[in-house]
C-alpha cells in the first residue's frame, strides 16, 4: 500500500486528528528514552479504543506493514524504537481507568494509564499499586507490562508480572484474545500471560489490563544511612538480608549521584561516598523490631550518619531524591548512557569496584544508583555527545559493564528490557538452542514478524517462510540470504 493511501485509510479509522504523517512531526517519535538510537517512522497513529487498535493491526497484517506499539516513550532499551518503513501505534490516548473493584483487589485499565494514577485512584480505600518505577509519574501501564518493570519496592513486592492478573491482547494478525485469570486468582490452561508480560511488545498489543492492588501496610519506617564508600554500604545490604529481614526497598546511590540530585531537587542528602535508603513495612510490631535491627547493622558496617524519617514528608523527600536520580544527571553531565544489569548480592562489592576501574581505564565518569536489595544495577556512564567519539566510548564502557555482570553470575537486564540496545549480548548469556526456542514462541504469535521487528533477538530469524510482499525491516532483509 503506497503512503498516501495508507494515510487515507488510517484517517478513515481514526479521523485526521489521529494520524501524524508530516516528517517534522514524526521526528517527535524517533526514539524512546534511550536517545542513542533514532528512526523516523513512516506513520504515527493514535488510537482511542481497543477496536481502533484491532483495525490498525489487521490493516498492517493484511498489507504486510511492520508496526511498533509505544506508550509514554520512557523506555531505556530502545524497545519502542520505530521501524523506518512501519507504523508507530501510540497508545497515549487510551487512558481510561475502566473499573475499580476494591472487594476483589482489582483495577482494570487501558494501556495508556500512567502508573501513579492507579495508586491515586485507590488510595482513599487504603490500597495502592506496588510496582513503582522511578518513571512512575510519566510511564504507562502498557509500557510497564511490556518491559516487566520493577521499581524501588520490587525486592519485597515483585515486578509487574506479579501484579498483572489478566490482559486483553490484539495479536499481530488483528485477532483479539484474553489471557490470564482477570479477577480470579488463577486460570486453567497454558500460562500465556506470563509469556506476554515482559515480551517487549513482540507478541502483540495489550488493550485492557487487569491489575492487582495491595492494602497499605500498617506501619512504614524509612532510614537513610551514609557510608564512606559503596563497599561498606554493600556490607550493610548483605547484613540486612543475611539477618532474614526483607525490606520493602533497599536503594544505593554513590557520591556522583548524590551530587547530581542535591543540585537538582535539594533533598538534603549528606556528603558521602554512598548512601542507602532502607524502607520496612508491614505489621507495626514486626517493623519496629526489624527496624532497630536494621539500624544496628548499618552502625556495625561503619555508617557515618543515620537519618530516620520522622513523618511522611521526610520519607517523601528521601524518595524524591532517589527517584530524581536519572533526570538529575543533566546537572553534572550533558549526556548519559544507562545500563540495567543484575548481579547476585554477594558480588555487588566486586562488580562495583570493577565498574569504577572500567570508568578510570576509559577516562569516563560512571555514577551508580540501583536496587541494592536484588542486585539490579543502573550504572550511568556520563559523556558529552558534542565531543566527537565520546558517545561511542560511553557505549563501550556500558558494554564492558554488562559483560562484567555476566562474568559474576548476573543477567543482562532487570527491568529495562533488551530492546535493540542489549540484543547483541544475548549470545553471551544464552546458547543458540535457547535463542531458537525463544524464536519458536515468537513465531507462534507472529509468524510474519511484523510486530516490533528487530528487537530482543540478536540476529535475523524468520519463521520458516518467506515474507512475500511484507515490508521487511532492513535487518530482516539482510538476514534472508543467511536463512534461505
Amino acid at each position: 500500500m503506497e503512503h498516501d493511501r495508507l494515510v487515507r485509510t488510517m484517517e478513515a479509522i481514526l479521523g485526521p486528528e489521529g494520524v501524524i504523517s508530516e516528517r517534522e512531526q514524526l521526528r517527535s517519535y524517533e526514539c524512546d528514552g534511550l536517545m542513542n538510537y533514532r528512526v523516523i517512522p513512516e506513520l504515527v497513529v493514535l488510537p482511542e479504543t481497543a477496536e481502533h487498535v484491532q483495525q490498525i493491526v489487521k490493516l498492517c497484517y493484511d498489507e504486510g506493514i511492520p508496526f511498533v506499539a509505544r506508550g509514554s516513550g520512557t523506555g531505556l532499551s530502545g524497545g519502542a524504537l520505530p521501524v523506518e518503513s512501519g507504523v508507530l501505534i501510540v497508545l497515549s490516548r487510551m487512558r481510561k481507568i475502566l473499573e475499580v473493584d476494591i472487594p476483589n483487589q482489582r483495577v482494570v485499565v487501558e494501556p495508556g494509564v500512567l502508573n501513579m494514577w492507579v495508586t491515586n485512584e485507590v488510595a482513599e480505600h487504603g490500597y495502592y499499586y506496588a510496582p513503582d518505577p522511578a518513571s512512575q509519574l510519566i510511564s504507562s501501564i502498557g509500557g510497564n507490562l511490556a518491559e516487566n518493570s520493577g521499581g524501588v519496592h520490587c525486592l519485597k513486592y515483585g515486578f509487574t508480572t506479579n501484579h498483572v492478573m489478566g490482559a486483553e491482547i490484539v495479536l499481530p494478525d488483528g485477532t483479539m484474545v484474553n489471557v490470564g485469570g482477570g479477577k480470579a486468582p488463577d486460570a486453567p490452561g497454558y500460562e500465556l500471560l506470563g509469556a506476554f508480560v515482559g515480551s517487549e511488545g513482540t507478541l502483540g498489543i495489550a488493550t485492557k489490563i487487569t491489575l492487582r492492588i495491595v492494602r497499605k501496610p500498617e506501619s512504614v519506617r524509612t532510614l537513610l544511612a551514609a557510608f564512606k564508600d559503596t563497599e561498606e554500604a554493600g556490607g550493610a545490604v548483605s547484613g540486612i538480608i543475611g539477618a532474614g529481614i526483607v525490606p520493602a526497598a533497599i536503594e544505593m546511590m554513590d557520591s556522583l549521584c548524590i551530587e547530581a540530585v542535591e543540585t537538582a531537587v535539594h533533598p538534603g542528602f549528606p556528603q558521602a561516598g554512598a548512601i542507602l535508603i532502607v524502607e520496612l513495612d508491614g505489621p507495626k510490631a514486626e517493623v519496629e523490631s526489624q527496624f532497630e535491627q536494621t539500624v544496628r547493622i548499618c552502625e556495625e558496617n561503619n555508617a557515618s550518619e543515620i537519618r530516620i524519617a520522622e513523618d511522611d514528608t521526610e520519607r517523601a523527600l528521601f524518595w524524591k531524591g532517589r527517584k530524581a536520580s536519572f533526570a538529575a544527571m543533566g546537572r553534572i553531565s550533558n549526556d548519559y548512557y544507562v545500563q540495567d544489569s543484575v548481579v547476585p548480592r554477594t558480588e555487588l562489592g566486586k562488580v562495583l569496584k570493577r565498574i569504577s576501574e572500567i570508568g578510570e581505564e576509559h577516562g569516563m565518569r560512571v555514577a551508580n544508583v540501583f536496587h541494592a536489595g536484588d542486585g539490579n544495577l543502573h550504572p550511568l556512564v556520563l559523556y558529552d555527545n558534542n565531543v566527537p567519539g565520546e558517545a561511542e566510548r560511553a557505549e563501550d564502557v556500558a558494554g564492558e559493564i554488562v559483560l562484567t555482570c555476566l562474568e559474576h553470575g548476573g543477567s543482562l537486564t532487570g527491568e529495562h528490557g533488551i530492546g535493540v540496545d542489549k540484543k547483541k549480548y544475548m549470545p553471551k548469556m544464552f546458547a543458540t538452542e535457547d535463542l531458537d526456542t525463544f524464536q519458536l514462541l515468537r513465531c507462534a504469535f507472529d509468524p510474519h514478524q511484523i510486530c516490533n521487528p528487530g528487537k530482543v533477538l540478536p540476529t535475523p530469524r524468520l519463521c520458516g517462510e518467506r515474507p512475500g510482499p511484507f515490508r521487511m525491516h532492513p535487518v530482516q532483509k539482510a538476514g534472508l540470504a543467511e536463512n534461505f
